[in-house]
């Protein structure tokens, strides 16, 4: 390590902060002084934050979260059930709730069955380890969710990546590549830091042309989209054209854990081969009663779904009108591009202190120069506090 090197200074304030850091192998010790260096001079040093201010960085779209018929839905659940699952789904982790809640979403869902998860992570990871063999190819955006990402990994499968929404490019890969086992394509509906919605019936078209099993995670698009907030699958009508969904249950739906949906052939089989599934501990089972409640609202109650998409056309109308540029797209995910990630979080700092709670996004969870702050909006929101938001903002941009 060189005289003067940061990593001194920083080695310091890790010991510090961290007394047993003292104790690490010196190697290793200097690895993870250097690698964190690293991300402390470009800007990308993470910290923990609670909740304070107005909410405009939550994923809890439809204000679920705080509704009163979940709470007392999961209360009694809790009563009936205690805290804890108690073990793996298939040792004694096991409940009625959780073949009940699978049941009402596979109806809302428009397929024959559904599997329920801790989390989105571990269904994503898990379908694609599953399902993914040695000699299938599987096709992904390059934009896709880490979980996604991951899980690709976890597969033997030969992995391929398409530009970001290339509806012309993945047409001809999937022609022209050849196969020897399965071709899959994996993408987001609505795409988790950009707020953009992957062009899924020319997709489900070329899958149906090429012989492609299609694979489409809803995480932001569940209790949003569709007839009856099914999600966008529901929305541009390809129930049928696509192989399995995966549903995060702690966004829109505001309680958490997920979904995976399909044909029971391949709901049974996750059951029997997904390593994420079998061997972990089942969630809280009470959240299966809070789910049902926050299934009934979605499907029910249209009014704050058609809110919620009525408040990102006018925001993102508005920023445009104030020369903060962001795409037109219909969602509530909207991306406010920044570039540079160390006055993406000076600018997100000093929102926060205004009271506004907004987070800046930064790589790896978006490519280099495009730090962002994402901006989630939910239907607690008012155009007035909007307004006042887009004030705050243009006299950041404007500081020097």
């Amino acid at each position: 390590m060189e005289r003067g090197h940061p990593a001194r200074t920083w080695a310091k304030e890790l010991a510090a902060e961290f007394p047993t850091f003292e104790k690490v192998p010196m190697k290793l010790k200097e690895r993870i002084q250097n690698n964190l260096v690293e991300i402390q001079t470009k800007g990308l040093k993470r910290k923990l934050a609670s909740p304070c201010g107005i909410d405009l960085s939550s994923n809890d779209y439809l204000g679920l979260a705080q509704d009163e018929r979940l709470k007392n839905a999961m209360i009694e659940g809790v009563r009936r059930e205690g805290i804890g699952s108690t073990g793996s789904r298939l040792l004694r982790g096991e409940r009625d709730c959780f073949a009940e809640v699978e049941k009402q979403f596979a109806e809302f869902k428009g397929t024959e069955s559904s599997l329920y998860f801790s989390s989105g992570y571990q269904a994503n990871i898990g379908l694609l380890q599953t399902f993914l063999e040695a000699d299938d190819i599987v096709f992904s955006d390059e934009l896709n969710h880490a979980s996604l990402i991951d899980g690709m990994r976890l597969s033997n499968a030969r992995k391929i990546i398409f530009r970001h929404l290339e509806v012309d490019e993945i047409a001809k890969l999937l022609k022209e590549t050849g196969c020897k086992g399965q071709k899959f394509l994996v993408t987001e509906s609505l795409f988790s830091m950009d707020g953009d919605i992957a062009p899924l019936q020319k997709y489900a078209e070329i899958c149906a042309e090429t012989n492609t099993n299609l694979i489409i995670d809803e995480a932001h698009a569940v209790g949003i989209y569709g007839r009856k907030g099914s999600g966008l699958i529901g929305h541009f009508k390809i129930e049928k054209d696509v192989f399995l969904s995966i549903n995060t249950a702690g966004k829109a739906l505001g309680v958490s854990g997920a979904f995976i949906a399909g044909d029971i052939w391949a709901i049974e089989y996750l059951i029997n081969k997904c390593r994420s599934f079998i061997f972990s501990t089942a969630p809280l089972p009470a959240t299966a009663d809070a789910l049902k409640v926050a299934l009934e609202i979605v499907e029910t109650e249209k009014g704050s779904r058609e809110r919620l998409l009525n408040l990102s056309r006018f925001f993102r109308e508005l920023l445009n009108e104030n020369g903060i540029l962001v795409p037109l797209d219909n969602s509530q995910i909207v991306p406010i591009l920044i570039g540079d990630s160390k006055k993406a979080v000076k600018i997100a700092e000093s929102l926060q202190a205004k009271g506004f709670d907004v987070r800046a996004i930064r790589p790896p969870t978006v490519p280099e120069n495009t730090s962002r702050l994402r901006v989630s909006l939910n239907v607690g929101l008012t155009k007035e506090i909007m307004r006042e938001f887009i004030i705050k903002l243009n006299k950041e941009f404007n500081r020097k």
